[in-house]
């Protein structure tokens, strides 16, 4: 998450709230590993208490945060997450947005497919108007990883990836590779076409993050990362992930 002086937008239950100050953005940002304490929260930040106090007050009152009696120690209170990180500003650029749209708008468009280049249109769309949405990109590819893990029969994480990938190529999504079993390490190629897309800033790695996620946490019954090592942009083949078990 995006500390700094950026915007960062947030999903709540009464809707989206944007935030600007990089002590709050921060706090939120600790909270997503679990519950806090108001001490582990001031020594995280480095902020003087009676600071944190103002500004766990305000996101308690915008419903991005609750707190809790700590289970281990009554005379304690813990704060937790009410929100899901959506998606943070950036500086815009127009640049690949318009390189996409007349691709879409020439012959070519049929010979990379033309939904997937559409798809890829939204991607840049957002990053031209300001908005990097790769926090909810994750989060969707997650959910879409979910739904996948019902036509996955497998348990064990070799023959998982396996099923994955004949799903992948029978169905014209991409491919990858193993690079190591243990901790699990892979090499992400031609998502969506991305490579063969004449683009060099490439959009997906983050759904492709999150497609993983969701299908190992669905069959293993267990909550993991897909860490990302590696973007797939115009300096490298492939995104590089290795997933990490909480």
């Amino acid at each position: 998450m995006n500390n700094g002086d950026n915007t960062a937008i947030f999903s709540t239950d009464i809707g989206v709230i944007a935030l600007n100050g990089s002590v709050k953005i921060k706090i939120l940002d600790f909270l997503k590993t679990g519950c806090k304490s108001f001490d582990e929260i001031v020594q995280h930040t480095g902020k003087a208490k009676s600071t944190i106090s103002v500004h766990l007050n305000d996101l308690k009152s915008q419903n991005l945060l609750e707190e809790t009696i700590d289970s281990n120690d009554k005379r304690k209170k813990v704060y937790f997450l009410r929100c899901q990180y959506v998606a943070c500003s950036q500086e815009p650029g127009m640049k690949q947005y318009n390189e996409m749209l007349d691709l879409i708008a020439s012959p070519d468009v049929h010979s990379f497919g033309c939904l997937k280049c559409l798809f890829h249109a939204v991607q840049y769309g957002f990053r031209a108007h300001g908005v990097n949405c790769d926090p909810i990109m994750r989060k969707i590819g997650h959910d879409v990883g979910n739904s996948l893990s019902r036509n996955i029969v497998s348990q064990e994480p070799e023959d998982i990836l396996q099923e994955m990938l004949d799903f992948w190529v029978k169905n014209d999504i991409g491919s990858f590779t193993v690079l190591e079993k243990d901790p699990i390490k892979l090499a992400v190629h031609n998502f969506f076409d991305c490579r063969s897309i004449p683009i060099k800033e490439k959009t997906l790695c983050s759904f492709a993050q999150g497609v993983f996620e969701g299908v190992f946490m669905a069959k293993m019954g267990g909550e993991c990362v897909m860490q990302m090592l590696g973007k797939c942009d115009d300096t490298c083949d492939s995104c590089l992930f290795q997933m990490i078990k909480l």
